[in-house]
């Protein structure tokens, strides 16, 4: 009796040492042999024994998983100690339910592929497919979370990470997965061994993919931009008492002077930048329209995210909201507007609201009953020559969710990141953001309150010296990068992703004999 439960926290232990590990290869930890975590979970899955196999995969997965994402996502309990008088008991519950729901979903991946698991290295393949799909899933239930998603364990500007240009994040979710768990089937003889060499050349292919030049895309009139980036903390801009303060902070850091004589033709101020309505510190006559307008030059274009509302005055309607200013010669006129689509759950609206109100729950946004959520994300013209896309924070997550337009110049991710201060959070939240400009080839201009702000090109890489870090006061001056060719991603979206998902559930079955699959499949079987 004692063994078999040692048995049994050691196969829990090693669950939670697999998920561990492969969280820890992510950015900014970057332990990349934290990969063979995959393997050493579809090692653990396929030795389950004993009268209920189905259960004690779903735990391992689940396991598993509540440790990849209890290393990925603890960060989100910083929120809830911006105001920690009032919400700070939710910080520990939150964090734990985010863990374990997500995690919800390695279980079932779990379940399913000890369920449909082929003999042989074939295998291998159903791993990765299910898992791949089961991460599809969490991108898109309940507005979906795609954090942290294994094809984004590389880098953003690696060489593996340009295969996303091909295949997207999901897409090479699933070739990441399949080249970590390949070690898994090392006792499988000669046919193990083939397999594990088709993982180590499937990786080889991912680094000379990386390394080719991109194709060159014609060259267009690249505008100037400034980013800044004041590092007002959120517990401190809530504070009335500071409101001028703040102010002060962005308007002297966008008037500072040029290292050149020509001054910046875009300026690009975080989401949340300012803790008023749009609508009230815009309005005409006020002190800080007049103080906007004199800290930018006629002709500039200003880009800066906030909350605005529309409605009767008893009962508005919020949207998180980009709005882009250009200086006239004496004063301010907008010239676009963007709401943000994708709403963060509990953060900008409440699941459940009644229900979870009753608890005591509360949205973290206090503005009435939440934010609206705004059309589906669409270019805005800031000026006849420059389209830019707009992705408000938490938008920047999802692979596809702007629908590709070669005429965009560039995408500009503001964010709200001051939520999470000096944590790991921030850090992964600028590397998930990089490769949305490797699926599109376009830069990113990427602007948050206390870090990282940055200018990323076409390839997911951070500009030499165009980065403020955590905790930096400062702003970013440069030169928009060119954009590249429409990708393959930006044609097909997520098809080739759901035939490599095909391919899986096709390893999962034998074809009738004589089919080209099962030839190849029978080859690897019998080494």
């Amino acid at each position: 009796m004692n063994f078999q439960l040692a048995s049994l926290w050691r196969e829990r232990a090693l669950a939670l040492l697999a998920g561990l590990a492969a969280a820890l290869a992510h950015p900014p930890f970057g332990v990349l042999p934290g990969l063979l975590g995959y393997a050493l979970l579809m090692w653990r899955l396929d030795a389950i024994e004993g009268p209920r196999p189905l259960r004690a995969a779903f735990l391992r997965g689940w396991l598993a998983g509540l440790a990849y994402f209890g290393l990925g996502t603890w960060w989100i309990g910083e929120a809830f100690l911006v105001d920690a008088a009032n919400q700070g008991w939710m910080a520990p519950f939150a964090v734990a339910a985010m863990a374990g729901g997500l995690a919800l979903f390695w279980g079932v991946a779990a379940v399913l592929y000890r369920l449909i698991r082929p003999p042989g290295v074939r295998r291998v393949l159903v791993f990765a497919g299910t898992f791949a799909a089961l991460e599809w899933a969490r991108g898109h239930v309940l507005t979906g979370f795609p954090w942290n998603l294994p094809g984004e364990t590389w880098k953003a500007g690696s060489a593996p990470s340009q295969a996303a240009a091909l295949v997207g994040a999901y897409g090479l979710t699933w070739i990441t997965l399949a080249i970590a768990a390949a070690p898994a089937v090392w006792r499988e003889g000669l046919a193990g061994r083939k397999a594990i060499a088709a993982a180590a050349a499937m990786l080889a292919a991912l680094y000379i993919n990386g390394w080719a030049p991109p194709a060159k895309a014609p060259v267009t009139a690249s505008p100037s931009v400034r980013i800044v980036q004041a590092n007002i903390k959120q517990e401190v801009k809530w504070d009335a008492g500071r409101f001028t303060q703040v102010v002060e902070a962005y308007v002297s850091l966008t008037a500072r002077p040029y290292a050149s004589d020509k001054p910046a033709d875009v300026v690009i101020w975080p989401e949340g930048a300012l803790p008023a309505a749009i609508n009230d510190y815009l309005a005409p006559g006020t002190w800080v329209r007049q103080a906007i307008v004199d800290a930018l030059r006629p002709g500039q274009l200003l880009l800066i995210g906030g909350y605005r509302y529309e409605g009767p005055v008893d009962k508005p309607v919020y949207y998180n909201s980009l709005i882009a200013l250009r200086r006239t010669q004496t004063d301010l006129e907008a010239v676009g507007v963007y709401d943000k689509h994708r709403l963060v759950p509990f953060g900008e609206y409440l699941p459940m609201d009644a229900f979870l109100t009753k608890l005591g729950v509360k949205s973290l946004a206090h503005l009435g009953e939440g934010f609206a959520t705004g059309p589906r994300p669409a270019p805005l013209r800031v000026s006849p020559a420059l389209i830019v896309q707009p992705l408000i924070c938490y938008e920047s997550l999802f692979p596809g969710l702007a629908k590709p337009d070669a005429q965009v110049r560039v995408l500009v991710n503001v964010s709200n990141d001051a939520w999470f201060g000096a944590t790991s959070g921030p850090l992964q939240h600028l590397n998930l953001a990089s490769y949305r400009a490797i699926e599109t080839a376009t830069p990113i201009i990427r602007a948050t309150p206390t870090g990282v702000s940055a200018l990323i090109d076409a390839r997911g890489r951070i500009v030499r010296g165009a980065q403020l870090n955590l905790g930096e006061v400062g702003v970013i001056d440069g030169i928009l990068p060119q954009r590249g060719m429409i990708t393959p991603f930006s044609r097909l979206g997520d098809s080739l992703f759901m035939l490599m998902v095909i391919l899986s559930a096709l390893a999962a079955f034998r074809p009738p004999a004589g089919a080209a699959f099962a030839s190849v499949t029978d080859l690897l079987d019998k080494g």
